[in-house]
């Protein structure tokens, strides 16, 4: 075997060896976060949801009262997004669809 038939084997075997990273998928939630009322409240929930390992983005605002979060479904779920706005001191639910 040839050097360059060998690093395509090796090249093969490392992709067959790491199926899980295409498991994960990248989601967007949006939590309603009613108890946010003054403009330092958005960068409070803010900071706890980057601190869920996971977290890619957030963007909270004040108006509409809401988290936008862009996560790592493999590393964390909806309710530890929840759990760290909870408590943060501002508890959230997943906003329903127009």
């Amino acid at each position: 075997m040839n050097k360059r038939s060998l690093f395509a084997a090796i090249a093969l075997v490392g992709v067959a060896a790491a199926p899980q990273a295409s498991l994960a998928e990248q989601k967007t939630v949006v939590l309603s976060v009613p108890s946010m009322n003054c403009a330092a409240c958005p960068i409070t929930v803010r900071k706890a949801l980057e601190k869920v390992p996971g977290v890619q983005n957030v963007r909270a605002t004040l108006e509409p009262s809401e988290a936008v979060v862009m996560f790592d479904d493999a590393k964390t779920g909806v309710d530890k997004l929840t759990e760290a706005t909870k408590r943060a001191g501002y508890p959230s639910s997943i906003k329903p669809a127009k």
